[in-house]
């Protein structure tokens, strides 16, 4: 166990010689002050409104337009509002649990299920959810970045075309050796703002360029569903969900990022958090919907899973925005990253006794980018992806494990709005947890069978 508490107690009744220098080390030296997350605690309401949208506007708005030709026009839309209304009240419920307990913060989701569920218990039922939630979103975003700087290459500079894609993810990840150095989550403030603009900008791009392509070509779309089979039609609409649920995967990082906002028992970090998540919700209700139905009204049936792949004219912006899409996924990838990082750096200080610093944190974080940029290349399969591990475990983190905590915590009246509201969202989110990843899965099947190995 890589629990801090756990961690402690461990090197207190191990009994050995070197035992009693590393208790006295670590009674000097807080190890608070120097992980990423609790390093510093100076962030403005703005910076959560920045951080959630870079976190939650992501690459999985580029598959909202593919999930919607797999589930259908109504299906498509009542399963992107249903999760933005169930996503934003859980949102709010992370925010309350954030300092449910007075003069005690939850920094880290994992330390909030351990007040639920008990210390082992709850640290082993939350950190391998999160952990895979933030893992995923490295893949896929390294997927992302390669792609979008090859689509960016390609209609500028069409003899490039020839380069296999796995350069491009390789290009991606050597970027991330430098960036992930960065060593807090409030010194990510300026990566994350530039990234949050980002991701506005080719979201509007690709509305105004669906549009307009819809406006010219709408009478020659079909916009039925994309598999003409029974069973097609039930595995594409659970990957169509799955692609959904993963366009709301902030949860995951909600807590991290609240531990960056500074708190006083006047003034706690509720409210500048969730006045930054509400600015962020905007943002994304409006993104969402208009990318979503635009992509799919202007290529039906026939649009990529990434939407900026369909989109080819004029050259100039379609390459503009998938720049973008590759500079936004560099700072996203770091916001779901420091959680991460924050857990590796702890069990390599707390559990395994290495020395806090610069050699520790370039080992540790390279390693991981590197693993995650190997496993990238391996399988670039961006639509499978993001069915398979949204509803995987993206489902739990945003979805109902919030509203399982609030219910063990709070313990709202039976049929009060909180249990009411909290129940539907544990049944959809279980459904979507249970049937989802068979349609992402069998889409990356589909994908191998035309795919060689680092193409």
């Amino acid at each position: 166990m890589c629990n801090r508490d756990q961690a402690q107690m461990e090197t207190i009744e191990s009994g050995n010689g070197s035992t009693s220098e590393v208790s006295s080390r670590e009674e000097q030296f807080d190890i608070n002050s120097w992980l990423p997350i609790t390093a510093s605690r100076k962030a403005k309401w703005w910076y959560s409104a920045f951080h959630n949208v870079t976190a939650i506007l992501g690459a999985g708005i580029l598959g909202l337009p593919f999930a919607m030709s797999q589930l259908g026009w109504i299906p498509g839309i009542a399963m992107i509002v249903i999760s933005w209304l169930i996503t934003f009240y859980s949102f709010w419920q992370l925010i309350e649990l954030h300092e449910a307990v007075p003069g005690k913060r939850f920094d880290r989701y994992h330390e909030l299920g351990q007040h639920c569920f008990g210390q082992s218990l709850g640290y082993w039922i939350i950190m391998p959810q999160q952990m895979t939630v933030q893992v995923a979103t490295s893949i896929v975003y390294t997927v992302t970045g390669g792609k979008s700087l090859k689509k960016f290459f390609d209609l500028l500079v069409p003899s490039m075309s020839n380069v296999r894609q796995t350069y491009y993810i390789l290009f991606f990840t050597c970027v991330q050796f430098f960036i992930s150095q960065t060593p807090n989550f409030n010194s990510l403030k300026s990566v994350s703002l530039l990234a949050a603009i980002m991701s506005f900008g080719y979201s509007m791009i690709a509305f105004v360029a669906s549009t307009i392509r819809g406006i010219e070509h709408h009478r020659e779309v079909v916009h039925g569903v994309r598999s003409h089979t029974t069973a097609g039609k039930i595995f594409d609409s659970l990957n169509g969900v799955g692609t959904v649920a993963f366009a709301f995967a902030g949860h995951s990082v909600a807590l991290e990022i609240q531990a960056t906002i500074p708190s006083t028992p006047n003034n706690t970090s509720k409210k500048p958090m969730w006045k930054g998540v509400v600015v962020a919700y905007i943002i994304v209700a409006f993104c969402y919907c208009s990318v979503a139905i635009s992509g799919f009204w202007a290529y039906g049936d026939a649009v990529e899973d990434d939407v900026l792949i369909s989109l080819e004219k004029p050259p100039w912006l379609i390459a503009l925005a998938n720049l973008m899409v590759f500079v936004h996924v560099i700072g996203s990838y770091q916001v779901f990253s420091m959680p991460i990082f924050d857990i590796i750096e702890s069990c390599l200080v707390q559990k395994m006794h290495f020395t806090p610093g610069r050699p520790l944190r370039i080992v540790a974080r390279s390693t991981y980018v590197a693993t995650a940029g190997f496993i990238a290349m391996c399988i670039p399969f961006f639509g499978g992806l993001l069915g398979f591990f949204g509803g995987l475990v993206f489902s739990s983190t945003s979805y109902y494990m919030p509203c399982i905590m609030w219910l063990v915590t709070q313990k709202p009246q039976r049929w009060s709005f909180h249990w009411t509201a909290s129940w539907i969202s544990i049944i959809f989110g279980v459904l979507l947890a249970t049937l989802s990843p068979t349609g992402g899965f069998r889409q990356i099947i589909i994908s191998a069978k035309t795919y060689k190995l680092f193409s």
